[in-house]
């Protein structure tokens, strides 16, 4: 496996496990699943803290939408395809800047 296919893989895998954590953080202190609907709050400074987390939660939420749509609406194999595909490259993307700040910070080389 070359250096950019396994850096890449694991800015992927980095994503995906900074998402999971922030979500299941975000849960065991609201006691409550977040969601995109954070976005949509009355109050605005609420809603604009919500952008960095919805950030990097992201590809979190989108798969768990996404899964749970299968199984109770029964949703198409393309549509779940197409969601994990952008979950996917959100995750990539997101697994990227973390990398960057890790490796800025010196605590990843």
């Amino acid at each position: 496996m070359s250096p950019e296919a396994l850096n890449s893989l694991l800015a992927l895998l980095l994503g995906f496990a900074v998402a999971g954590a922030l979500v299941n953080g975000y849960q065991a202190f609201v006691q409550k699943q977040p969601g995109f609907g954070l976005l949509a709050q009355e109050a605005a400074p609420k809603a604009f803290a919500a952008v960095p987390f919805l950030v990097f939660a992201a590809p979190f939420i989108i798969m768990r939408n996404t899964l749970l749509g299968r199984q109770i609406e029964g949703r198409r194999f393309e549509f779940v395809m197409m969601a994990t595909i952008i979950a996917g490259f959100w995750s990539l993307m997101s697994g990227t800047f973390v990398l960057m700040v890790l490796e800025t910070a010196g605590l990843f080389a």
